[in-house]
Parts: C-alpha cells; sequence; structure tokens
C-alpha cells in the first residue's frame, strides 16, 4: 500500500556555463565629393564586405541557437526555489554554483523517492510522515514531546519466536520508510464519503459490544477477575466474506477495563476486513480504543490523537500478505499488547518484535491502572439488511470442528501479570452468541499451548 509516486529529476554531470556578446554596428557616411571611380571602388569594396559578413552572420548561426537551448535548459534549474534544512524555501544565492546546486537538488530528489511511494496492489497510498507530526501529537498532553523509547518486554517473552509471518501488502517489494518517520495511510475523499458522517469516520457505529441486540455477533475467550497488565497470542489471517458495506469481520485481542455501560475502557489490536472503512475485501492490520464504551472518544487506527506510533516497518490500516487458505499453508501474526511497568503506557508488537507504537496513559480513566478482562477471538456485524441474517463470514467462514487448515485459530494465549511476566492463560471460559452462525472450541498441547478454533459461514439451515 503505498504512496505517492514523484517524477524524478535528471541532471547533467557536466558544468555549464554562459558568455554574452554584445556586437555593434557602426554606419558611416560617405562624402558626396567622391569621384564615380572611388564610388565604384566603393561599391565593389561593399560587396565584398557584403559577402563577406553574410558569410559570417550565417556561420554564427549553429553558435548562436547552440547558446539559446543551453540558457533555456537552465532556466528551470535556476529558478527552482531552494529549501533550507528547517523546509522553508529561500531565494537561490545570486552567485550560480552549479556544482553545489545540482547535488543538493539531487539529495533532494533521493529522499522524494524515499518518502513518496508508488499505490500498491490494493491501490493504498502510504504517507511517510515524520514522527512529531503524526496525529497523536495533536494531542494536547503530546504537543512538542517526541515518541519515547522502548520498553522492557515481559519475562518469558521470546520476539525470535519462528512464527509463520504475515506481512503488508505496500511491503512486497521491499519497501519502508525513512528513519525517523512512520507510514501512514493515506485517508481519502471516497473512504470519508462512506461513512455516515464526517464525525463518524473511524468510529463504530455501535456500542455494547456484549448485547445481542447491538448486531454484534461473537465467537470469543476470555478471563476476567483478576487484574491484568497485557495479553499475548498468534493468529491466522483469512480473508472473510462481508456481504454488506456497513458489516464487517474481525479478529483481535480485547484489553478490556471498567463495566459493559458508559465507562468502558478497551485496547484493542488484530485483523479486520471492513468495506466501510477501507472500501475493499482485503484483511488490514488494525487497533482500537475507547475510554466511553464507543460514544465519543477513540476511533481506529490512527484516525484521531492517541496512538503514538514508533515503527517505520508497519502502516497500521494496511493490507495484510500472505493470507490463509482453505485446505492449505496458514500464515499467523503475533500480536502482544502489555503495559510499560515504569511509565505505564499500554505498548504493542506486531509479528515476533516489531514493537508498533504505544498507547499513552493518560487517554485512560480505569486502564490507566490495570485491565480486569482479556478477550481473545472474532466478532461480526449483522445488519440483517435482507430481512435475515448475514452471510458476512468469520474467520475462514467454517466452523470450529473443521480443525487446522481450514478454520480459524488462536494460539499460544498469554496473560501478563503485575510483575510483567507473561503467563499462561487459566479458568478460560468460552462465549458463543449464536453458535449456530458461528462457534468456538477451545484446546490444549505442549506446542500451542493454550489455543482455540472458531468461526463460522453465517446464514445457514441452522441459522435463518
Amino acid at each position: 500500500m503505498k504512496r505517492d509516486s514523484y517524477p524524478g529529476t535528471t541532471l547533467g554531470n557536466e558544468p555549464c556555463g554562459a558568455v554574452n556578446t554584445t556586437r555593434q554596428h557602426r554606419c558611416m557616411q560617405t562624402q558626396s565629393f567622391l569621384s564615380k571611380q572611388t564610388t565604384a571602388t566603393a561599391q565593389k569594396h561593399s560587396t565584398n564586405m557584403a559577402s563577406l559578413v553574410s558569410h559570417y552572420t550565417f556561420s554564427m548561426i549553429p553558435i548562436f541557437v547552440t547558446f539559446l537551448v543551453v540558457a533555456s535548459s537552465l532556466g528551470p534549474v535556476l529558478s527552482l526555489p531552494l529549501l533550507s534544512d528547517s523546509g522553508h524555501r529561500q531565494m537561490a544565492n545570486h552567485t550560480f554554483r552549479p556544482a553545489k546546486e545540482i547535488q543538493k537538488l539531487r539529495r533532494i530528489n533521493a529522499y522524494l523517492k524515499k518518502i513518496n511511494k508508488p499505490a500498491s496492489l490494493d491501490g493504498d497510498v502510504i504517507d511517510c510522515v515524520l514522527s512529531h507530526l503524526q496525529p497523536a501529537f495533536d494531542h494536547p498532553e503530546l504537543r512538542g514531546k517526541k515518541p519515547l523509547d522502548p520498553p522492557a518486554r515481559p519475562k518469558g517473552h521470546n520476539s525470535t519466536e519462528a512464527v509463520s509471518e504475515s506481512f503488508q501488502l505496500w511491503t512486497d517489494s521491499g519497501e519502508s520508510c525513512p528513519e525517523g518517520t512512520v507510514p501512514i495511510r493515506r485517508t481519502t475523499v471516497k473512504d470519508i464519503l462512506r461513512a455516515t458522517s464526517i464525525s463518524g469516520y473511524g468510529r463504530r457505529r455501535h456500542v455494547l459490544r456484549n448485547s445481542r441486540g447491538s448486531g454484534h455477533e461473537h465467537a470469543v475467550v476470555f478471563v476476567n477477575g483478576g487484574q491484568y497488565y497485557g495479553a499475548k497470542a498468534s493468529l491466522n489471517v483469512w480473508a472473510p466474506r462481508v456481504t454488506s458495506e456497513y458489516e464487517f469481520s474481525l479478529s483481535q485481542i480485547w484489553v478490556i477495563s471498567g463495566s459493559f455501560g458508559n465507562d468502558l475502557n478497551t485496547i484493542e489490536a488484530g485483523w479486520q476486513v471492513s468495506p466501510e472503512l477501507y472500501g475493499d475485501n482485503n484483511p488490514r492490520f488494525f487497533i482500537y480504543w475507547t475510554i466511553d464504551a464507543y460514544r465519543s472518544t477513540g476511533c481506529y487506527n490512527l484516525l484521531c490523537s492517541g496512538f503514538v506510533q514508533t515503527n517505520n516497518k508497519v502502516a497500521i490500516g494496511a493490507a495484510i500478505s500472505p493470507r490463509s487458505t482453505y485446505n492449505g499453508r496458514q500464515f499467523d501474526i503475533g500480536l502482544m499488547v502489555w503495559k510499560d511497568p515504569k511509565h505505564g503506557h499500554w505498548w504493542l508488537e506486531y509479528g515476533s518484535g516489531l514493537l508498533v507504537g504505544y498507547w499513552p496513559a493518560f487517554l485512560f480513566n480505569h486502564l490507566r491502572s490495570h485491565a480486569n478482562m482479556i478477550q481473545f477471538g472474532g466478532e461480526i456485524v449483522n445488519t440483517r439488511s435482507s430481512g435475515y441474517h448475514t452471510s458476512t463470514q468469520m474467520g475462514s467462514g467454517h466452523f470450529a470442528e473443521e480443525g487446522f487448515g481450514k478454520a480459524a485459530y488462536f494460539r499460544n494465549l498469554q496473560t501478563v501479570d503485575w510483575d510483567n511476566n507473561l503467563l499462561p492463560l487459566t479458568n478460560l471460559r468460552l462465549l458463543a452468541d449464536h453458535s449456530n452462525c458461528y462457534d468456538i472450541r477451545q484446546g490444549r498441547n505442549n506446542v500451542w499451548g493454550t489455543f482455540f478454533y472458531y468461526g463460522g459461514p453465517g446464514r445457514n439451515v441452522r441459522c435463518p
């Protein structure tokens, strides 16, 4: 997904100079008293001179034309405003230094090629934005500050764990943003026009996630009743079919505190298919946060001031590639969210060791201290736009009983305790709002630890 392509500037290697030559023609009057012979001689001499001048004039034309071509080609270069180190335009020095200025233009051109990327296969444009100019730093609490250095990972975490990496389309050709910048998916007019309102763009339209009447349906596992400081899992990536523009299908980790009333605090990360938000059916890496049950705070990805991104290789909201295939190869992504014991911020890790960034502690009230619930699994929106249950799929679109290679899964589920230790999950509870539409099955072994399969096709003979 990246990127706008800006045409490069190709400049010659040889230095150029120009010399201006001015010729003055003087007229002399002939004395009227000259004899005819003298006049004839003068006429003959004038004829010879005219021939000489004509010959000289024609021989100068190629030189003069060459001079005009060189001058005109230098014109655009000489007229370009230069950029100061601060980024402001300044007038060029009156003394022309061709080698110095051409070298500067080459450096600028090379930098533009780094930060302006061609559009990716899914049509996304990714902008490389200076870290301190990302949306988070519009927040009053962050203005004038810089992103923090990475914290210590939880004990027991192996950042080089051999997992099936799931990359992003815009990085398939080896693209990334320069150091000191972060990749941000560009929002277009079409993106906003798909939303019900400008203020509603990038926000969930429903409120409570545990209400069956809200149109949201889940197949999840969760733990509650304790104090939790993070969660970790690996989940495979699919491209489920979403049948309505105003529905979505997602798989994610929830870090939750507060009640399911108006004070609900959540931090969320995973993958989702959302035609309304992105305009296509690609599975995309996403994040979300709220402190009032999705009413007026928080947003997806970087669409408001909140999450601080620190990574220059991962674009939040970008399409994931490759994906799992039914009865074929499986690709999963690792996700971990945990609370930094030193500063209290909630950090996000993607894949096998890529730190994406953090949610500052001041964004939250309940989550400022700890979470009281951790949840893993899938969610869809059922609008019943045709008068019956949606055919939007969850996970792979197949039920949990089909198992590996056919059903979606989460594996190696863990939580983080108060002392920054990763611990296996105990006292796990399962929930499927409509098990005939989407279901879930839990398991455990020595390789995957605690795991579960989940998902389903939506509407079928048992799910009218």
